[in-house]
């Protein structure tokens, strides 16, 4: 019975064998009218896993972890950025440009200390003319005073002719207060770019400020030395920027960008109002 029910079907219904292809014999159909492999140039792709091809060269630099020293001043500086900056801090961000630094440098130049070797060798000639009846040479040399408890010694006292601050001290609490002290005195003062130029000078690694003594100014050096502390006077002492304006406040580009989109909602917000 069960065979000849089976018969039955297959002649009534033959349509479900016959039927259009299905949608996988399509698929199949149209992968094998592709071009054929050449058994010559056969394919290879690239595997790179482990034991396989060499890596293509990618920028891994936002991936790599940084030192501490150098994730600290990056982060300093965005948040410089980020934040109000009192004037007290700020004045330290906009130093002395190349053109404006070139002057001060060159007569700071001339009043280099000596290094130990000179000095010992100017105390072993005085000391034999003292020996051969003469009289010893001149007294100390006129160079340039460095250390930050000696200026400030000279600047109280108002011995200092010019103050000279590098813009990189760190901490900035170590220098901050000088400025204010400067204008107090009414002695010139320029902030300058770097603490190893200033420390070069004075034969060290960094310096945090020199300064230079009126009365160690040569008489060919007077000229210059007028027209530099004038300029510190101009720039830093007499003006109302550096005592008044506040820095930072400079937001990243996202939220810049955010803003502004929310700028232009209100704005239109605002003109469908007018429009009632």
């Amino acid at each position: 019975f069960f065979f000849h029910c089976c018969l039955y079907l297959s002649v009534i219904m033959p349509g479900r064998r016959t039927g259009k292809p299905s949608s996988k014999a399509k698929q199949t159909k149209a992968v094998s009218k592709g071009p054929k492999e050449d058994p010559h140039f056969p394919s290879t792709p690239k595997s790179h896993r482990i034991g396989g091809d060499v890596r293509v060269k990618r920028d891994l630099s936002r991936f790599v972890r940084w030192p501490k020293y150098v994730r600290i001043q990056r982060q300093k500086k965005i948040l410089y950025q980020r934040l109000k900056v009192p004037p007290s801090i700020n004045q330290f961000r906009s130093p002395l440009d190349r053109a404006e630094a070139v002057p001060v440098f060159k007569l700071l130049e001339k009043y280099r200390p000596e290094t130990k070797a000179e000095k010992k060798d100017r105390l072993a000639g005085a000391a034999e003319s003292k020996a051969a009846g003469g009289s010893a040479s001149g007294g100390k040399p006129r160079d340039i005073k460095y250390g930050l408890n000696h200026v400030t010694t000279l600047v109280e006292s108002k011995k200092a002719g010019l103050v000279v601050i590098a813009s990189d001290v760190d901490p900035i609490e170590l220098v901050v207060w000088l400025p204010a002290l400067c204008r107090k005195m009414d002695v010139p003062y320029v902030i300058v770019n770097n603490k190893g130029r200033l420390g070069t000078l004075v034969h060290k690694k960094t310096a945090a400020v020199v300064a230079l003594v009126t009365k160690d100014i040569r008489e060919q050096d007077r000229a210059a030395f007028t027209k530099v502390t004038d300029n510190a006077r101009a720039r830093f002492n007499d003006s109302v920027d550096a005592r008044r304006k506040w820095g930072g406040g400079i937001m990243g580009l996202k939220t810049q960008r955010r803003l502004e989109k929310r700028q232009k909602l209100l704005e239109a917000e605002a003109a469908k109002k007018a429009m009632y």
